[in-house]
């Protein structure tokens, strides 16, 4: 079934667009999903399927389309990014509304609830040097060192080190996700790291 037939407009409440960007669209669609399915059959990596992704997705004239449009485009790319497990809600944010734009809806988004960031901390994916940032919400001076956390990067899915240092009470993570917490009662600095490259050998 096409994906952009004159039906599934309907079924999103609008009029179809004419049959020649249709075509465009399914076209672009169909080369994506046929790029990525060799991609998946090589055993690419999550950062080589996210390229194929951005690249059709640009490859699309965004003057061309209303924004009905883009929002109908950027519904289907977020579901193939979740069939093939690519974190792209940033990418088809920046597509969909622009650099600028986006910015000041992920800031906003940290600010709900009027909680302040007092503190960025930042260090970048050993793998595709990726920001992975800390955001420091609040402090307080009588709480020493905190523990260790091995962070998963949400752009490669490769295993990181975050040692966040002290005085940390409440805080926010960015583009990485929480693997484990290393209770430095159990863990130095060079038993964190030995965990680390555990972790990234057998969990690959």
């Amino acid at each position: 079934m096409k994906k952009f037939a004159d039906s599934e407009w309907e079924k999103r409440g609008l009029n179809p667009s004419s049959s020649e960007l249709c075509e465009q669209l399914e076209n672009n669609f169909d080369n994506c999903l046929n790029s990525l399915l060799k991609l998946v059959e090589e055993q690419a990596t999550n950062k080589q399927l996210k390229t194929t992704l951005s690249q059709n997705l640009k490859s699309l004239n965004k003057a061309e389309l209303d924004t009905e449009e883009k929002e109908f485009v950027c519904d289907y790319y977020y579901e193939i990014a979740k069939i093939i497990e690519v974190d792209f809600k940033n990418e088809l944010n920046n597509w969909l509304y622009g650099n600028v734009l986006n910015s000041l809806f992920k800031i906003s988004e940290l600010l709900k609830g009027k909680e302040k960031i007092v503190e960025t901390l930042s260090q970048s994916c050993t793998k595709c040097n990726s920001k992975l940032e800390t955001f420091i919400l609040e402090k307080d001076e009588t709480i020493p060192e905190s523990d260790f956390f091995i962070v998963r990067c949400k752009s490669c899915r490769e295993y990181n080190l975050i040692d966040k240092g002290p005085k940390i009470k409440r805080l926010k993570f960015g583009e990485y996700e929480l693997t484990e917490q290393l209770s430095r009662k159990d863990y130095d600095l060079d038993g964190a790291i030995i965990r680390l490259k555990q972790i990234q050998h057998f969990r690959k």
